[in-house]
């Protein structure tokens, strides 16, 4: 893994705000995955919280901006 990788929103790889497919790209797995998993915490209801915190705190990717 390696140790200088950040977190950013995805440009490239997004539906709505990029949170899932910048996760993905992080973690290394499918953004669809992730997107399934964000759907079923957003049933419990703080996961749809949850994802707007994310959307907001999470910064875009610079290499991704044009």
């Amino acid at each position: 893994m390696d140790i200088n990788k950040k977190l950013y929103r995805s440009n490239t790889n997004k539906l709505i705000c990029g949170v899932c497919g910048g996760l993905g790209e992080y973690l290394g797995v499918d953004p669809t995955i992730v997107r399934l998993v964000c759907l079923l915490i957003a049933c419990s209801g703080t996961g749809l919280l949850a994802y707007i915190i994310a959307a907001v705190i999470i910064p875009q990717n610079p290499d991704d901006l044009e």
